[in-house]
């Protein structure tokens, strides 16, 4: 067998980086919905979560990579009118948004979710079990259109946590799982769902796939978006299982399709798809989304900039290091600074809490460039001001250039 080719770990950084996204051109004129498009088909996957300290996260990997975009337009591919969407929502790599030619290659998942495999056991047994609740909500869908789970419930009072969900939520949210509901649209940030036949396209509903090629399909798109990837890596990027992706992989290089090389400093093989290119240094600056597919892997993140980094949201304030909602400062090729920042929407501004420079830190260069970022994000948000409430040696320095 032919030894592995072997990269530098600053070959690396750069063929993750180019492959996310960072560095490329952006477009010249206004931003359109076919860019947004383009930006997450590239990426494959961009999480979705509640939180928004700032902004709800899945708007902000397209600002980091493309700048001030319009939010409607993500809002139109992927909640907007059937003609208009690109993406649509699944269970990725956690809660969703995918482009829509990954909907056949999910079609596995959703078989398994029906079974009870691969979704929470609580959930699994509701599925088992309360059939009569998952058939009278699934009629009440066909027959009312797009419904959420409020509009369900015959429950009187609020839900509350997931583990206090009403039937009718559990009954959504299974069907969900197995694909015998999507979503077509969001009220706040409320989830309706609707039957697949009426958000889908015709053309991706009728085409199936075999559990192992759409594997195959997934893993490859997640070696793309990544650039190079231990086993781990891919494994993570849409969630599979050990065995599943394990057994994958091994056809994938087998086929040729993915090549296994060593990184520099890497104590397990990665993989990339066709030869590793020789990348230009990336000249690129951007706050990052804790969940951006970048970092979301934290020890990938680790094994690739020395930036270990974890989300402090569920951390009591006392026990904190960095702060509550916490971006990471990339700079050029480094992860060069973290950012603790909230919108302060009453007050129309972009409050700073803290800046923690990394060992190396930021000269006058870096420094400028985490300002623009700044005021840039402020624009995009609407807000009209900045607000320093740092004392520490990062938040003076970056004082004396905003």
């Amino acid at each position: 067998m032919p030894r592995a080719e072997s990269i530098s770990l600053q070959q690396a950084r750069r063929q993750a980086l180019s492959a996310q996204g960072f560095g490329a051109r952006t477009p010249r004129a206004a931003i359109k919905a076919g860019h947004v498009a383009q930006t997450i088909e590239r990426l494959g996957v961009v999480q979705i979560d509640s939180v928004n300290a700032l902004v709800r996260s899945h708007y902000l990997p397209v600002f980091s990579r493309l700048g001030d975009y319009p939010q409607p337009l993500l809002e139109r591919i992927a909640w907007g009118p059937k003609r208009s969407r690109k993406l649509f929502e699944y269970w990725g790599h956690e809660a969703s948004l995918l482009p829509l030619d990954l909907y056949p290659l999910m079609r596995w998942r959703m078989c398994r979710a029906a079974r009870g495999e691969g979704i929470y056991g609580q959930l699994a047994r509701f599925g088992r079990e309360r059939q009569d609740v998952i058939q009278r909500v699934l009629q009440a869908v066909r027959e009312q259109g797009a419904l959420g789970a409020g509009s369900l419930s015959t429950r009187e009072e609020r839900a509350g946590p997931w583990w206090d969900w009403s039937e009718e939520k559990h009954a959504l949210e299974w069907l969900f799982a197995a694909g015998e509901v999507t979503v077509a649209g969001r009220r706040g940030f409320e989830r309706l769902y609707d039957l697949p036949e009426r958000v889908i396209p015709a053309e991706l509903l009728a085409l199936e796939l075999d559990e192992a090629e759409a594997q195959r399909g997934l893993l490859l798109r997640a070696a793309t978006a990544l650039g190079v990837a231990t086993e781990k890596d891919l494994r993570d990027y849409y969630r599979f299982t050990p065995a599943d992706c394990r057994a994958r992989l091994a056809e994938l290089v087998e086929n040729g399709d993915l090549l296994e090389l060593r990184v520099q400093g890497w104590d397990k093989p990665a993989y990339c798809p066709g030869e590793p290119k020789t990348q230009r240094r990336i000249e690129a600056s951007a706050l990052l989304s804790p969940f951006d597919s970048l970092v979301w892997d934290r020890d990938r993140t680790e094994r690739l900039f020395d930036f270990r980094y974890r989300l402090e949201i569920y951390t009591p304030e006392h026990k904190r290091v960095y702060g509550y909602y916490v971006l990471p400062f990339l700079h050029h090729e480094r992860l060069a600074a973290r950012i603790d920042l909230r919108a302060e929407r009453a007050h129309s501004r972009l409050a700073v809490h803290a800046v923690h420079e990394e060992q190396r830190g930021l000269d006058e260069e870096g420094l400028h460039a985490l300002a623009v970022q700044l005021r840039k994000l402020a624009d995009w948000l609407g807000l009209a001001h900045i607000q320093l409430n740092c004392t520490r040696v990062g938040g003076v320095r970056l004082r004396g250039v905003l």
